[in-house]
């Protein structure tokens, strides 16, 4: 897919208030690149996303969220090739550029303690509905759970968490390893990579933006993705637990996340 959008649809949507930007600390500023650092995140919405799981429909305000330093460098070569006049060469802007989701359920003026889930994407388990790992019904249960909360919420998609943050080539790698006995964390370290190498720090931008300085729950059993948010200065966070999709094809693999540290018990995983 493209990531360049013509200037002259750039300018109509800024007019539009579609397509803004904010810094880390959530606050919105110029949305051209005179201002905002390396840190900045551009955001394209709200678009109306009418959504369906099974036989569930949920209304929700979808977000598309980018950081700026990857979307600079993609309209700085955009702006070379239409002065060289090589439209052609347009391809070169299908970029693998990191594009992340924000979902808004409900009316944010109503919150006092919204709903939030913090999801890494899983190509895999989110899409292919794979059962080595609990992606999926984790995603499709906090959708559930935001939709049917009295006060709605938020779920931030990040799209480049693939893996907890390896990407999906290595994370292909990594199931070969776990065939062959290794778990998930020890198949990470055999390659050379961190246990996990995910930033969360550009969800927290955007969760001080669309939740303000409020406090908020948070859908996770991962005590990493709290202190993370945490350390860039969200700090009013309830944990709830969340354990869905457990089966037997990936019950080692969530008895390493327990051992890993999330907040799982031996009865949330065991055989029910």
């Amino acid at each position: 897919m493209f990531t360049y959008i013509d200037p002259t649809v750039r300018e109509r949507l800024v007019a539009a208030g579609h397509l803004f930007r904010i810094n880390s600390d959530g606050e919105v500023i110029p949305a051209d690149h005179s201002s905002g650092g390396g840190g900045s995140i551009s955001i394209l919405g709200p678009i109306p996303l009418p959504l369906q799981f099974g036989d569930k429909h949920y209304d929700a305000q979808w977000y598309a969220c980018v950081r700026n330093t990857e979307l600079s460098k993609i309209e700085d070569i955009a702006e070379k090739l239409r002065a060289q006049k090589a439209q052609e060469s347009f391809a070169t802007l299908a970029s693998s550029m990191a594009v992340n989701s924000v979902l808004i359920v409900g009316d944010p003026e109503t919150w006092t303690n919204p709903l939030v889930r913090v999801h890494s994407s899983c190509l895999t388990g989110d899409v292919f509905g794979s059962e080595r790992c609990e992606c999926g019904p984790q995603l499709q249960s906090a959708i559930d759970l935001i939709n049917n909360d009295e006060q709605g919420g938020i779920l931030i998609y990040m799209s480049g968490h693939e893996g907890r943050g390896i990407g999906l080539w290595a994370k292909a790698a990594t199931y070969l390893l776990q065939d062959d006995g290794e778990d998930t964390y020890q198949a990470n370290r055999s390659l050379g990579l961190p246990d996990d190498s995910r930033d969360f720090s550009d969800a927290a931008s955007l969760l001080k933006y669309f939740r303000k300085d409020g406090p908020f729950r948070l859908l996770t059993n991962n005590p990493k993705k709290i202190e993370d948010l945490a350390t860039a200065g969200l700090n009013d966070i309830t944990p709830v637990k969340h354990v869905f999709g457990v089966t037997d094809s990936n019950r080692r693999y969530l008895a390493a996340k327990k051992d890993w540290g999330h907040d799982l018990s031996a009865e949330d995983i065991a055989d029910k």
